[in-house]
């Protein structure tokens, strides 16, 4: 667990509400001008637009803001145009984790690769699928809406890391909690 000031940890659970609030109303956006364009988020995070890497931070972030899924459909949308994009798993990827303490709870707070920071608790639950063929687990954390982030490795070994032992339903789990939510997050 990260040893941090009270402070800095205020200032982190701050940004992370500054994150939510701070993102354009696309839920309520419907252009008419619908089509499709040739950009994709590869499973690592990083964006493509006609087959090249979009390497300007400010503009990826950008477009993280006014992503919307509808069923299986990703779009970039704004007050005129609707865009389908590719998005190969999720639009974002959680490459940090920090376990702090605020008021006695346990808080998880993710960090994606585009810089926004979220509170895994009821409104943000983690979920882990797994693969039946492999086994190989695929944690995923909602970042907003409908949208998620792939937990990187490291997040998901650091989440693991500091999981525990618990019993439910007749069987023996590892799981976490943050923000006053228990999350399963695989059968041992």
């Amino acid at each position: 667990m990260t040893t941090r000031k009270p402070d800095d940890i205020l200032a982190l659970l701050q940004k992370a509400e500054k994150d939510e609030q701070g993102l354009p109303p696309v839920h309520r956006w419907q252009p008419d001008y619908q089509a499709d364009i040739d950009m994709r988020i590869a499973r690592d995070g990083r964006w493509y637009y006609l087959g090249t890497p979009i390497n300007r931070a400010p503009m990826v972030r950008l477009f993280s803001t006014i992503i919307r899924r509808e069923g299986d459909d990703y779009f970039l949308v704004t007050p005129v145009e609707k865009l389908r994009i590719q998005v190969d798993d999720a639009p974002f990827v959680a490459v940090s984790l920090e376990v702090v303490q605020d008021e006695g709870r346990q808080k998880l707070v993710f960090t994606t690769q585009v810089g926004s920071t979220v509170v895994a608790g009821p409104r943000h639950p983690l979920r882990v699928e797994t693969d039946p063929q492999t086994g190989e687990p695929a944690p995923y954390l909602r970042v907003r809406d409908n949208l998620e982030a792939l937990l990187s490795r490291n997040v998901f070994y650091q989440l693991v890391e500091q999981a525990a032992p618990v019993h439910h339903e007749g069987e023996s789990w590892l799981a976490t909690e943050s923000d006053g939510e228990r999350f399963l997050i695989g059968r041992l």
